[in-house]
């Protein structure tokens, strides 16, 4: 007797079992997870109905076959073939009881017999009448999850996408189109979720299955595979595969070139969205800037030259966000005289929380073996002995420089009077004088790194802890750093404030008439506006508005100092006989640390000033491209003056100058504040990001989950920048411009700058995720006498606002005291 009813084993390779039973008999043969079945041949109906025989052959097989519920499919001829999927064409019937297998199996026969299957198969060229199909009649899964999924995307046509729809429990009414499901999208490489919900009901185990699967499926298969799947409990069946029928990209050439971005130190300058103007502009200022560094340090110049791309491109922005394209900061400093032989202290120079990984190090391809290091060791001497000169002669660089920057910076009150192409010209001018020639900035900022490294290194291992702390106080605690004197003169104007309600109230009332109109606290504001207008929140961003357009943060500081019942920092410097004491009988040591301390002490500030004469040359930057802002609006060209900062350098010099490629500067801005809209509505994005191939192409990363152990833990570490201990309420802060503290409250928060004066002024201790020993944070802390902790990981999830917490600035532990 002839077998019409064959088991899922012997069904692998056969025609005339349909491209259904075929597909799937051929996956459990390869070992994917196919629910067990058998198949009813074609053979077996006479019409409609089971033939007597093949009832006989349906009972021993579906004794073999577990479960009590079964699913009943059809499985054409042609059905799930690569030219035509018959998808809808042929009934299946599920969750089927053992006794009502032989009717439904009669049902699925049956649909192969409609007009509707045969008007299909007659457009594609198919034989009307050859639609008869075989009957899968296979275990139903008990699914808590179930849909389809493309391991291409068949509506883009992307082969480096993975797209999965999914619902709870059983996927026919999602295959059927009568629920629309979850929908997801998978990066193809990294099995990493680009998009979908966060919650729904494919878990992240769930998505990383079925990303393996998809992969797994499409090899075995040899083409691009629509998937129907479903799991049962946490077990992933196989329950479909065919070709995808629509037309797709031709498949990417494989690029795994590695792509590494950090902003764990950048965000300090350049927080949150960033606009293509300042970016642009500060991507403009590192290429110049770094080509002047390397040259110092004894790079030569056709080296320099043969690494512009490089130089370049030192920074990336990624959804409108600045990171540093670790990959040229390492080729950058591999330019170094020893690199190969000081490559992991060089990349700390970095400030990055992390080293590069070690396979994207061998890539890179450092100099290694006997002469490579002979080389750099003859290398290394030439750089100390440039820097040893720089050194010797760095007081007359500094002052050279600050004369060229004065100059520079001259004459501000004339912006507002030059037309389009004198305020290019303007621009030029600083960009020539100032840009090219920074030389005693980067010449003190790589000596203060080396200074500050090795004198703290050697201290704690002379003195231990007490050593440390007495480092913390000589670098940190000086009166004498610019980004002290905010908090100094904001002060001495509390003081002037302290004790009179009605220039209280006017300070809370933002009324700048009534302030400036004061005997004493007028001339003090305008002193402190004339040297620190520039200064706001993240002053670096040129979009940013400054203390002297919107000065009410300077008035709520100076309200908040008034009513700050903070006894003034003693500032009595004992740091020399400290320092006897923890030396006393170690004569050398003493004399060693003393001037090592002393020298490093002075770069530390020279650091921190310079830093500010950056502030303002941003500033005078800011206020050309308002003023271009201004007559472009004036002109019709744009829509509003600060529409200017959706705008990139090169647009606005080249609609002035001539060299522009697209000339409607307002489609493009109006564009711009749209893409800036939907960077603002993503989750906050990682500190550090790596891909493959080009950027563009990089997946998107999920939202960012803090770690179990920093929601749970009821204390934890950071590094302690400002001593003392305080005990309040949390306050988290993610955008301080919207987010008050109140007096007494302990300040949370990612990052800080010097715009954040009137919240420190209020705080009663600075808990920050980011940051050194020498962050702005740190510096006006001390100043403050007020407890801070920076680089403690994960603070904006561990703590909440209202949490009741601990902070010893001295030893970096934050407690929870509330358990």
């Amino acid at each position: 007797m002839n077998a019409l009813v064959l088991d899922m084993g012997a069904a692998a390779g056969r025609a005339d079992v349909g491209g259904k039973a075929r597909a799937l008999a051929d996956l459990a043969a390869a070992g994917f997870d196919v629910p067990p079945f058998f198949v009813i041949l074609p053979a077996a109906f006479d019409g409609a109905s089971l033939k007597p025989e093949a009832r006989d052959q349906l009972a021993p097989a579906l004794a073999k076959l577990p479960g009590e519920r079964f699913a009943v499919r059809s499985s054409g001829g042609e059905e799930d073939g690569s030219a035509d999927s018959h998808a809808g064409q042929y009934l299946s019937v599920l969750d089927v009881a053992r006794e009502d297998i032989a009717k439904a199996a009669e049902r699925v026969a049956a649909s192969g017999r409609t007009d509707s299957l045969k008007a299909y198969r007659a457009s594609r060229g198919l034989d009307p009448e050859g639609g008869a199909p075989a009957v899968i009649v296979q275990r139903l899964v008990d699914a808590r999850v179930a849909g389809v999924m493309f391991t291409a995307d068949p509506l883009t046509g992307r082969r480096d996408r993975i797209v999965v729809s999914a619902t709870a429990g059983l996927g026919d009414r999602l295959v059927a189109g009568e629920v629309d499901g979850e929908s997801y999208a998978l990066d193809r490489s990294t099995a990493e979720r680009i998009d979908g919900p966060t919650n729904g009901v494919l878990a992240p185990a769930d998505l990383a299955k079925l990303a393996d699967l998809a992969t797994r499926v499409e090899t075995a298969r040899g083409s691009p595979q629509d998937i129907e799947w479903a799991i049962e409990g946490d077990r992933l069946f196989l329950l479909q595969a065919r070709p995808i029928t629509t037309a797709l990209r031709p498949a990417a050439i494989p690029d795994d070139a590695p792509l590494i971005f950090d902003n764990s130190n950048i965000i300090e300058s350049y927080p949150r969205l960033v606009s293509p103007l300042t970016y642009s502009f500060a991507r403009y200022a590192y290429s110049r800037i770094y080509r002047v560094f390397v040259g110092l340090v004894g790079v030569r110049p056709s080296v320099v030259r043969a690494n512009a791309s490089v130089f370049d491109n030192m920074l990336a922005r990624l959804d409108g966000r600045v990171y540093y394209n670790l990959g040229n900061w390492y080729r950058a400093l591999a330019l170094l005289p020893g690199f190969s032989l000081n490559a992991g202290w060089m990349e700390t120079m970095m400030g990055v929380s992390e080293p590069l990984p070690p396979d994207f190090m061998a890539r890179m391809g450092a100099r290694r073996g006997v002469l490579g290091g002979l080389a750099d060791r003859v290398r290394m001497v030439g750089m100390a002995w440039r820097l040893a000169r720089e050194s010797f002669r760095l007081k007359r660089t500094m002052r050279a420089f600050y004369k060229r920057l004065n100059t520079a910076l001259a004459g501000a009150d004339k912006v507002a009077t030059l037309p389009l192409s004198g305020l290019a010209a303007e621009y030029r001018r600083i960009e020539a004088q100032l840009l090219d020639r920074w030389d005693a900035p980067l010449v003190n900022d790589f000596l203060c790194m080396v200074a500050f490294g090795a004198s703290r290194r050697l201290i704690e291992s002379w003195a231990g802890p007490p050593g440390l702390l007495l480092h913390n106080d000589v670098m940190i605690g000086q009166g004498d750093i610019v980004s002290a004197e905010p908090a100094q003169r904001i002060r001495a104007m509390g003081r002037l404030a302290a004790g009179d309600a009605g220039l209280l109230a006017a300070l809370d009332a933002a009324d700048r008439g009534r302030i400036e109109a004061h005997p004493t606290l007028g001339p003090a504001v305008a002193e402190y506006l004339a040297k620190f207008g520039d200064r706001c929140l993240e002053e670096l961003k040129l979009e940013s508005i400054t203390l002297s357009e919107d000065p009410r943060p300077l008035f709520a500081s100076i309200a908040a100092a008034a009513r700050s019942t903070r006894s003034e920092v003693a500032r009595a410097d004992h740091a020399d006989q400290r320092l006897a004491k923890l030396f006393e009988g170690k004569r050398v040591r003493h004399f060693v640390m003393r001037h090592l301390m002393r020298w490093t002490k002075n770069r530390v500030r020279d650091r921190e000033n310079l830093r500010f004469e950056r502030t303002r040359v941003f500033g005078r930057a800011r206020r050309v491209f308002l003023a271009i802002g201004k007559e472009l609006h004036a002109s019709g060209v744009i829509d509003a003056p600060r529409d200017i900062f959706m705008l990139s350098l090169d647009e606005v010099l080249g609609s002035i100058e001539g060299f522009a490629l697209d000339t409607d500067l307002r489609a493009i801005a109006a564009r711009r504040k749209a893409e800036m809209d939907a960077f603002a509505a993503l989750p906050d994005m990682p500190e550090r990001i790596t891909a493959t191939g080009a950027a563009i192409l990089r997946p998107r990363a999920s939202p960012t989950t803090a770690l179990v152990a920093a929601n749970t833990a009821v204390s934890q570490q950071g590094l302690g920048c400002s001593a003392g201990i305080a005990t309040g309420i949390a306050r988290v802060i993610a955008d301080p411009a919207t987010t008050p503290i109140a007096l007494g409250e302990i300040l949370v928060a990612r990052h800080t700058d010097p715009g954040w004066i009137a919240h420190f002024s209020n705080a009663a201790a600075i808990v920050v995720e980011r940051g050194s020993l020498l962050s702005h944070s740190a510096i006006v802390a001390r100043e403050l006498g007020i407890p801070c902790v920076v680089a403690l990981k994960g603070a904006m999830t561990w703590l909440k606002t209202g949490d009741r917490i601990e902070v010893d600035g001295a030893t970096g532990l934050v407690r929870k005291l509330d358990g």
